[in-house]
C-alpha cells in the first residue's frame, strides 16, 4: 500500500463511501481504484488527484498533504546517485534489496533521519535567503 492509497482508503471508509461509487465519480474502474488504494498502480495523475480532492471536498492544508502523499507514492522508485558520495550508491542499493526485511520501528527510524536531513536543508535555504540584502536597503 502507498501513502496516498492508504489515505484515500481511510477517507473513503471514514465517510462510509463505496469504492464503486467513488470510482464512477472519478471515471475509473473499481478495479483500478482498488489497485491504486493497494499500491499496485503507480503515482496517480494530477487529474485523478484533483478528482479525489473534489470528491472528498478537501481544501487547504489537507489538500496539500494529500497531494504530497501522492507525490511520494510511486511504488517503483528509481534513485539517481550519480555524482554523490559512493556510500549513497551503497545505501540506495542495499535499501532496494533489504527494505522488505525492515521492521516498522526500523522504517520509522530511517524516516526520522530523512526528516532531519530535510529540515537541515530547509533551514540552510532559509538562512541563505535571509542573508540576502533587501531591495532599497542601504
Amino acid at each position: 500500500m502507498t501513502p496516498f492509497g492508504e489515505r484515500v482508503r481511510q477517507l473513503r471508509r471514514e465517510r462510509g463511501l463505496m469504492l464503486k461509487d467513488m470510482a464512477a465519480h472519478l471515471g475509473v474502474s473499481s478495479a483500478y481504484l482498488s489497485a491504486l488504494e493497494r499500491g499496485e498502480r503507480g503515482k496517480p495523475t494530477w487529474t485523478l488527484i484533483q478528482g479525489v480532492l473534489q470528491y472528498f471536498h478537501i481544501i487547504w492544508d489537507e489538500a496539500d498533504e494529500l497531494t504530497r502523499l501522492a507525490d511520494l507514492s510511486d511504488p517503483r522508485v528509481k534513485i539517481d546517485t550519480a555524482n554523490t558520495d559512493p556510500r549513497a550508491t551503497l545505501l540506495a542499493n542495499r535499501l532496494a534489496r533489504e527494505i522488505r526485511g525492515l521492521t516498522p520501528d526500523e522504517l520509522e527510524q530511517m524516516l526520522s533521519v530523512l526528516d532531519q536531513a530535510q529540515e537541515r536543508e530547509r533551514k540552510a535555504v532559509y538562512d541563505g535567503l535571509s542573508s540576502l540584502p533587501l531591495a532599497g536597503r542601504d
